[in-house]
């Protein structure tokens, strides 16, 4: 009977957490939140996931000056998402359940963009740090973490700020 536990136990799929993060000290707090709440406690898997809105090609005069600044960026990106990673390994997260991805795309929102990684990595929980924004910017262009609570299905949500 043990035995059939033991199995039975593997066969329970961890938790996954996809936490959308940006150069913000908000989204560094979001990181945190997620290793001082969830670090060294087993059953769950985290993705750090930052999003590169793809600037127009009318943006730049040629293909390679887009072609360097899209990699100036993601280069950039994988240097921050790598210290959250760190930061959550040293939290007590094993070291292969915490990935790191770089999206370039076309995005209507990051928001947007944000809720179809989570769809895509069936991910259980969304974390976002909520930017700070003043309220008539937030009437004006909208909030990131604002559009994700009201769009979001199949998923909890955390706004850390």
């Amino acid at each position: 009977m043990k035995t059939e536990n033991r199995n039975s136990s593997n066969l329970i799929k961890d938790k996954h957490i996809l936490i959308a993060v940006d150069e913000s000290e908000n989204a560094k707090r979001a990181v945190l939140y997620v290793a001082d709440f969830l670090g060294g406690f087993p059953g769950f898997r985290v993705t750090l996931l930052n999003i590169i809105p793809e600037p127009s090609e009318d943006y730049f005069n040629t293909d390679e000056e887009r072609r360097e600044w899209i990699e100036s960026h993601r280069s950039k990106a994988k240097q921050m998402l790598e210290n959250y990673r760190q930061i959550l390994i040293q939290s007590g997260f094993i070291e292969d359940k915490v990935a790191a991805r770089v999206n370039v795309r076309d995005c209507p929102s990051v928001a947007e963009c944000i809720l179809d990684e989570q769809e895509k990595l069936e991910s259980c929980t969304v974390v976002v740090g909520r930017r700070g924004i003043s309220k008539k910017e937030e009437f004006i262009f909208g909030s990131t973490s604002n559009k994700i609570l009201h769009m979001a299905k199949n998923c909890s949500v955390w706004v850390i700020e």
